[in-house]
């Protein structure tokens, strides 16, 4: 009787286990043809640029200015922006105005961006295509110089794109974000264009951040390597 007894309950175990077995077994083939199908998708060809890029990205060429944040990047930029509704977003190297008109597609009305640089030539194609934007404050001047001159916690996003508040004057650049705000970086994976020296300073620059405990660490392998922190 406790074999029959046994086997019955056996049995039942199996009918009740078998469905969510066979929901579960539908759910996987689902998920690997979903997954089949993004593999075979462009990142790209999900990011609708600003309307502004084109023009700027055809100035660029011009200038032969290679320093340029790709479209991955901008589009990581872009969506951290529309995280800060109101918000005063800071650009540390404007460069020709590619990062810069990613990060204001994103942006809401009442939200500020200050980008500065010290190279007039590349920051005058910024003024050209985004100057009429009264969201956009362009400033031409050293990066160290506009951070001493700036408040401790003034800033909800701060893209560091320049050595300047990178590789210089980083401590300036950390006090000036707020609790809740984004300190990013990109260009932290080996490239080709890096000048000398430069391969040495990137992994010195993570594991300082990475040791810094005001603010809370997120390596991203995306675009050319990409380092979000927030501030605690």
């Amino acid at each position: 009787m406790q074999g029959i007894s046994e086997g019955v309950v056996e049995s039942r175990a199996v009918r009740v286990l078998r469905r969510p077995a066979l929901q579960f077994f539908i759910r996987m083939v689902t998920m690997c043809g979903m997954t089949s199908e993004i593999k075979g998708l462009n990142d790209l060809d999900l990011i609708q640029p600003p309307a502004a890029l084109a023009p700027i990205t055809a100035r660029t060429e011009a200038l032969r200015f290679d320093m340029a944040s790709e479209p991955r990047t901008g589009a990581l930029l872009r969506a951290l922006a529309a995280s800060k509704p109101g918000g005063r977003l800071l650009e540390m190297g404007t460069g020709t105005g590619v990062a810069t008109a990613w990060i204001l597609d994103g942006m809401d009305a009442r939200a500020t961006l200050t980008s500065v640089d010290v190279n007039p030539e590349h920051q005058q194609a910024a003024h050209d295509f985004l100057g009429n934007d009264s969201r956009l404050t362009l400033v031409l001047e050293d990066g160290i110089e506009f951070l001493l001159s700036q408040p401790a916690a003034s800033y909800d996003f701060v893209f560091a794109d320049a050595l300047p508040g990178k590789f210089e004057g980083l401590e300036e650049c950390l006090k000036v974000v707020r609790p809740g705000g984004f300190y990013i970086i990109d260009d932290i994976i080996p490239q080709a264009k890096w000048p000398a020296g430069h391969a040495e300073k990137v992994p010195r620059l993570v594991n300082q951040l990475a040791g810094d405990e005001r603010f809370v660490l997120l390596p991203l392998n995306w675009a050319t390597g990409i380092l979000v922190a927030v501030k605690r």
